[in-house]
């Protein structure tokens, strides 16, 4: 009995965990971008 609901606890920590690298690597992105522009517009 323990060990299907330690596998289904482990199943959505995983899928959590996934979700948020999925949010952390989009918002990196962006704030990359913004900054080549932000520098970008400054040395014109």
């Amino acid at each position: 009995m323990k060990l299907p609901l330690l596998a289904i606890a482990v199943t959505l920590v995983l899928a959590g965990c996934s979700n948020t690298w999925e949010g952390v690597k989009e918002d990196s992105s962006k704030a990359y971008e913004s900054t080549k522009e932000t520098i970008h517009d400054a040395t014109e």
